[in-house]
Formats: structure tokens, sequence, C-alpha cells
């Protein structure tokens, strides 16, 4: 699919409100998203308020896209890490990688998230976890996707249904990543990512 070619302008916009999430982003992480005020992101970011008004509603509606805009680069990242192999084992490495890969270069987000979604207003927090669940329930059905193709193709045992499979691994890599998230040095996340898979694929029982 052929993308419109933005115009200086568009370009110019876009990159505005880039710069406005990246300082919003800085001080949320900073101060917390409920002692910072749109006047301080509008002077971090070098802009009038009445700029970032024009971009944004309020706070609420700034931080629901901030949120919203790095869930879609998550996605996309993960979707792009499995395509890019033909064997459905390399495509579950991929995605393991890509995980952690994206967790690491996005470690200020993920914690504002987790650190300030369970306080924020009722409305912010409906928001966003109806448009976080439907992009990672789009993303599991990719996931889902790669183990139905396995077992149709015999590189997999029918052991539970594809969907199921696909919330099983990417709940695993979420276990490890919180503990990632709490206790970076002692429980980092595995580079290899076998160490993770090979609970799918090898289990416990000693057959």
């Amino acid at each position: 699919m052929k993308h419109k070619k933005l115009s200086r302008r568009e370009r110019e916009k876009l990159r505005q409100r880039q710069e406005m999430l990246a300082a919003a982003l800085e001080l949320f992480s900073e101060k917390g998203y409920h002692n910072v005020s749109m006047h301080e992101i509008a002077e971090k970011a070098e802009f009038a308020v009445g700029t970032l008004y024009k971009f944004f509603r309020n706070k609420e509606d700034l931080y629901k896209s901030l949120i919203a805009e790095q869930a879609d680069r998550f996605h996309e990242a993960l979707t792009r890490a499995i395509e890019e192999a033909d064997d459905e084992i390399e495509k579950l490495r991929n995605y393991v990688k890509a995980k952690r890969e994206v967790f690491a270069a996005n470690i200020s987000v993920i914690r504002l998230y987790f650190a300030e979604t369970g306080g924020a207003s009722f409305s912010v927090k409906a928001g966003l976890d109806k448009e976080i669940r439907e992009r990672y329930e789009q993303f599991l059905r990719t996931l889902a996707s790669v183990f139905e193709s396995g077992i149709k193709r015999k590189r997999f045992r029918k052991i539970a249904e594809p969907y199921q499979l696909a919330v099983a691994l990417d709940s695993l890599c979420n276990a490890f990543l919180l503990l990632w998230l709490e206790a970076p040095d002692d429980r980092p996340f595995p580079e290899d990512p076998d160490v993770i898979l090979n609970i799918l694929f090898k289990g416990l029982v000693d057959t």
C-alpha cells in the first residue's frame, strides 16, 4: 500500500506533536502524571500553551495519545518480527527477542503506564484499556496464526488451541518482563529466547 507523501506543513505539525509527547513523557516519568500541568509540558517542549491545546484537548487526551501511540509501535514491531521468518519456530524466537528489545527501548513509557494508569481518572483508564485491549487482541490473533500454521505443518503437536498457545507464550514473556522491571539486575529477561520457549517446547516432565 502506497502512503501519501506528507506536505511540509504536515511534517512540521507531526514534528511538533512528537516534541510535545516527548516532553510530556519526560515530565510524567520524572514527576508523575498528576503532578504535571499542561503549562509545564508546553514550557518543556518550548511551545506556547495555546499551541499545545491545538493538538490535545487536555492532559488526559495527551496522556492517552502518548500511551496509545506507544502501544501501536509495540504491536507493529512485534508483528514485523513475526513476519520476518518463514519457519514457525524462528517466528516465535523473533517474537521473544523483539519483545525484549521493545521493552528495553521503551522502559520509561512502560513504567509510566504501570505506575499511573491505576491512579488515573476512570475516563482515562477506561479509554486506554479499551484501545489497548483491542490492539492486544489483534496481536494475539497474529501470534495464534503462527501456532496454527505450525500445527498444520506438523512442527508443533496440538496440545491446545492456537489462540490458547498464543496467550500462554505471551503471558510467559510478560511474567519475565515484569520480573525484569522489578529487579533489572537480579532477574534480567533472558537473552536466549529458547530459555522461555523451552518451557512450552520441552516442558517440565521428563518423558
